[in-house]
């Protein structure tokens, strides 16, 4: 069986959207897009390189799907580490419109997607990695089918913009597994999924 990561690059005040280009995701009149790119140095890219050392497959939400498809096949270099584990892997994407997908080696997920989720999770060994998709991810949060969370924040405050956490997500409480910082200031945080928050008083 596998286990289920994210990760998710946020801003200090939880904003998830267009963090790599103006044009990636300009909905609702988001202006900031791209906000991540100035804090791309090498630690950060190592990171990145670690990640993508690990996936048996990648599941993505629609709008993630689009935007890699958009870019990623156009990258053939084979000693790319990024390029050749998303041309080459499985891919799985939630789409209720998507027919015809022109990204070799996708499969299109439809009807109850947190069962289509745990079923691909039984039939499959190793890691599959979530980027970005913070739809897709409150969904699966909410069903308790993330098992790891890499949660990478930018040392910036946007003011507007989606977010990965929206009232109404299901309380859920992780473990903290990990932690470094880069050499840009971006705190590169894992969380183990544990559960139901416990409650106290001081």
């Amino acid at each position: 069986m596998a286990t289920l990561s994210l990760t998710q690059f946020l801003t200090l005040d939880g904003v998830q959207q267009a963090p790599g280009g103006p044009d990636e995701d300009p909905g609702g009149g988001f202006t900031h897009g791209g906000w991540s790119v100035p804090y791309g140095d090498e630690d950060f890219g190592r990171f990145m390189e670690e990640v993508f050392a690990r996936p048996a497959a990648f599941l993505l939400g629609r709008r993630t799907y689009d935007i890699f498809a958009g870019y990623w096949p156009e990258r053939t270099d084979p000693g790319d580490p990024i390029a050749s584990k998303l041309n080459g892997l499985p891919k799985y994407v939630v789409g209720t419109t998507l027919t015809d997908p022109g990204w070799a080696g996708t499969t299109v997920l439809r009807g109850d997607v947190p069962r289509e989720v745990a079923a691909l999770k039984e039939r499959t060994e190793g890691e599959i990695q979530m980027h970005g998709s913070a739809g897709l991810a409150r969904t699966l949060l909410d069903h308790d089918l993330i098992d790891t969370l890499h949660l990478l924040v930018f040392p910036v405050i946007l003011g507007t913009g989606r977010r990965l956490f929206t009232d109404g997500v299901r309380p859920t409480a992780f473990r903290h597994t990990g932690a470094r910082t880069t050499g840009a200031g971006v705190a590169i945080h894992t969380y183990a999924l544990r559960g139901r928050p416990r409650y106290g008083s001081y």
